[in-house]
């Protein structure tokens, strides 16, 4: 089975060795470190499995809670699973804090503040009703699953489309300013063409039927009446069909470029080009062979 790349290792991870899981002379809190951090031994990867079913089964709770006729007969069991889930999610983060070898890195990590909120919700509830739908942010912790299965491939292939997406931000900001302008300028010429009787009481009311439109959804509540109203409206949705491709189009660009990036850096001896494919025994520009 492959290694788990450098970037993808639990930082709050302990160096001590997994082997050394059943020296008598290791401490408690390496111990449980290995334990709930790793996945290299059999205990650890027992607890993130068993982990991840409860996980599960908690968010099946709060689903099934949410369904009347299911409330009103198991209601009072439901509650007492979900404190029975909160209970064991507290003890495990109160243990993650305990042994992790940063206690702060992993308190403001993503995962820290996700096992944070997986039980925060439950003592809310305590004081807002209806908090304890929140519960259902625990789903998230399933990402754990990743590190658990060792789906080396697929968290490349995620460290790869979170690069593109940071790469793309500037250019989507920039669209999503024309969207913005194209919005505002068919929500007002809408608001003066329809006016209030056809439900273009207002500019911003306006704007929300021209992003509906623009994003083909169209739920049908505000529609133009008037000839030249209809016509700027079907303009505005074939505007819409074409710019749902430019998003799109600015993000795979970009992942190709990452996955340039990420190509070996072979120096090719003939043109200097440094960036080839994993693969490559030849040079993309010039065809020579990579030493």
């Amino acid at each position: 089975m492959p290694r788990t790349p450098a970037r993808w290792q639990d930082p709050q991870r302990s160096p001590v060795s997994a082997d050394r899981l059943g020296d008598r002379t290791l401490g408690l809190r390496d111990r449980l470190n290995i334990i709930i951090f790793g996945t290299e031994t059999t205990e650890g990867r027992g607890f993130d499995v068993v982990l991840l079913v409860v996980i599960v089964l908690s968010v099946l709770v709060v689903l099934l809670d949410s369904v009347a006729a299911l409330h009103e007969q198991y209601g009072v069991t439901f509650v007492r699973l979900e404190w029975v889930f909160t209970a064991l999610f507290t003890i495990e983060y109160v243990l993650r804090i305990y042994s992790a070898r940063s206690r702060p890195q992993y308190v403001f990590s993503f995962f820290g503040v996700v096992d944070l909120l997986a039980i925060l919700p439950s003592y809310l509830a305590l004081f807002i009703e209806g908090a304890e739908v929140l519960m259902v942010v625990r789903v998230l912790r399933l990402l754990r699953a990743f590190r658990v299965l060792k789906i080396v491939r697929l968290l490349g292939e995620a460290h790869s489309l979170m690069r593109a997406i940071r790469l793309s931000l500037p250019k989507i900001s920039v669209f999503l300013v024309a969207v913005l302008t194209i919005v505002i300028i068919a929500g007002a010429t809408m608001h003066l063409v329809e006016g209030p009787e056809a439900g273009f009481t207002s500019i911003p009311r306006s704007m929300y039927w021209a992003i509906v439109t623009l994003a083909t959804v169209g739920y049908g509540d505000i529609v133009p009446v008037t000839p030249l109203g209809q016509t700027l409206a079907s303009l505005l949705m074939v505007t819409g069909y074409g710019i749902i491709a430019v998003p799109t189009g600015i993000v795979s660009a970009e992942l190709v470029y990452a996955r340039q990036e990420e190509g070996h850096h072979a120096q090719c001896p003939s043109c200097a080009t440094a960036v080839h494919a994993d693969d490559a025994n030849y040079c993309r520009i010039c065809g020579t062979e990579l030493v």
